[in-house]
């Protein structure tokens, strides 16, 4: 018997990053499909005759808490379309938060151990990227709009939330059992850092098979 060894071909450098990038598309479509199949009907979320004045701050607070409980998909839709849309308005303020999270997910969620990054003939540790990531994460959120217009967005769509909640009987409600609705459209970074790590680390099993 002849011995057979199987050789695979390393992706080059310019190939990585378009792979990643289809791969977090990918993830972020399903993540978002999956969100939006969790809303309930929106004519059951604006029905204009469900809506009339509490009685009280505990029967607010009461149709706040069973709302939330029934409509809380509708509701992060809602609180990421207003924190989208002040993005939006905001070009210069998208892109700088754009290009964080890029860092972020090429620079070190998404890029595999076994590949170091070197700048101008330096090499960096994992520690010293976050360390650099950290500090650039907090020089953008504090010393730029952005930490601001983030601020602005999460606080006009918790008002809506609220004021909708408030204001939306909820007799007619009936709860049931529903999977819980975890991360949601953030879920999509993690699993897609576990699917890149796992690519990455393919090629290495294989040659020493």
């Amino acid at each position: 018997m002849l011995p057979v060894s199987v050789s695979t071909l390393e992706p080059n450098a310019d190939s990585k990053p378009l792979i990643t990038a289809q791969t977090l598309l990918t993830r972020l479509s399903t993540s978002l499909r999956l969100a939006l199949s969790h809303c309930r009907p929106w004519t059951d979320f604006f029905d204009r005759t469900a809506f009339a004045k509490p009685a009280s701050f505990s029967d607010s607070t009461s149709r706040l808490r069973k709302n939330f409980s029934y409509f809380r998909a509708n509701y992060l839709t809602i609180l990421t379309a207003v924190l989208a849309f002040s993005l939006i308005t905001h070009p210069f303020s998208l892109i700088i938060l754009l290009s964080l999270i890029a860092a972020w997910l090429f620079l070190y969620a998404l890029r595999p151990s076994e590949l170091p990054l070197v700048i101008w003939g330096r090499t960096y540790s994992d520690i010293e990227k976050l360390a650099i990531l950290v500090v650039l994460t907090v020089v953008v959120i504090f010393f730029t709009s952005v930490g601001s217009l983030l601020i602005s967005g999460i606080m006009m769509g918790i008002a809506i939330v609220c004021a909708h909640g408030a204001f939306r009987m909820s007799e007619d409600l009936f709860l049931d059992e529903q999977e819980p609705f975890g991360l949601g459209l953030f879920s999509f970074v993690s699993a897609a850092a576990s699917s890149a790590a796992a690519n990455a680390a393919a090629p290495v099993i294989v040659s020493r098979v």
